[in-house]
């Protein structure tokens, strides 16, 4: 039996009831920057994403510490985490080969712009302990001192007591949130970065006695105390706190779009006068840059969820049809689907 399609081209212009109406329905998150739903406040940031944070626990940042260092340590051993650490070794591997060559050239470098390697600092609210002169707060006195004081931790703890205050003042979970991630970050570099010293052991560019350093493995633990320069070069403590704090700033306010260039910038500058005055190889960078991401990652992933708005979205279903159309004095079948 033979069908005759008589009118199938016509079947493409006869979708007449096509109508582009979206129903969306049950949407959790308002318009509003800043959302109580469920007692979890959700912070929505644009490009279709939104921040949930839970009210914030007292000292969460000292009893997630236990929970936080396992996960960091677990993720190590994961797939996921092969190709990092084959970077992290390479380049380290790469630059250990030439530390001395880049340590005296950027040497020559910044003494002949006239940049002063020696940390110096103007002392102030000085008072005496016993014989001993004790002074409060530090100024530092020169460039490279200015910038070597950035990775020693005081100006993101003192950028997160700020966060504390404005989110107790404003009940602003994020704010609150984000100052205890700083506040554990920095306990879980401080400890990580001293473990990982005392277990290599390697001497710092102003103690070396050999081109590039000595390493000394498991140095005891009054030599290391005593000596300290000659055993505290690897990694960079400095660093790994400062790349933790950074990417915890930009992780929870990912809407502002200048944390990660000024903060990525703030570190290398960082870098530069950790060479300048012998404090860090550049080989002891790559390993920093890897703790101090991996930490902040794991801090913020705890403390805080992402959900798309999209997600909360839902269409009403299509409703499929027949219709007859007058075409040109022909009557044409055809079907419609309204959605």
């Amino acid at each position: 039996m033979k069908i005759r399609i008589q009118y199938l081209p016509l079947l493409l212009l006869v979708f007449t009831k096509l109508s582009a109406q979206t129903e969306i329905i049950d949407t959790v998150i308002t318009a509003k920057k800043r959302t109580m739903v469920n007692g979890e406040m959700h912070y929505n940031i644009g490009n279709g994403k939104t921040l949930v944070y839970p009210k914030p626990k007292s000292f969460s940042f000292i009893t997630n510490l236990p929970k936080d260092a396992g996960n960091i340590g677990s993720t190590v051993f994961k797939k996921e985490s092969v190709k990092p650490l084959a970077a992290i070794a390479v380049s380290t591997a790469a630059l250990l080969f030439i530390d001395q060559n880049i340590t005296d050239e950027f040497g020559k470098f910044a003494h002949n712009a006239g940049i002063d390697a020696d940390e110096k600092n103007v002392n102030l609210l000085k008072f005496k302990m016993g014989e001993k002169e004790v002074a409060l707060f530090r100024l530092p006195a020169n460039i490279n001192t200015a910038f070597y004081q950035l990775g020693q931790g005081f100006p993101s703890l003192a950028i997160g007591a700020g966060l504390y205050a404005y989110g107790k003042i404003h009940h602003d979970y994020r704010a609150l949130s984000t100052a205890s991630q700083l506040a554990e970050s920095f306990i879980l570099m401080g400890v990580g970065t001293q473990l990982v010293k005392r277990i290599t052991g390697r001497q710092s560019p102003s103690d070396a006695t050999n081109r590039g350093g000595n390493w000394h493995f498991f140095p005891s633990f009054s030599e290391y105390q005593n000596n300290t320069p000659l055993y505290d070069a690897f990694p960079s403590g400095h660093l790994a706190t400062l790349m933790s704090s950074v990417t915890i700033f930009a992780e929870n306010y990912p809407e502002k779009k200048w944390i990660r260039p000024i903060g990525y910038s703030l570190s290398g500058l960082v870098c530069l006068s950790m060479i300048n005055n012998k404090v860090h190889w550049v080989s002891d960078y790559p390993l920093a840059i890897g703790m101090g991401l991996l930490c902040a990652k794991q801090v913020v992933k705890r403390s805080r969820k992402v959900i798309s708005n999209t997600g909360n979205v839902k269409k009403k279903k299509g409703e499929l049809d027949y219709t007859l159309s007058y075409i040109n004095g022909t009557v044409a079948p055809g079907i419609s689907y309204t959605f």
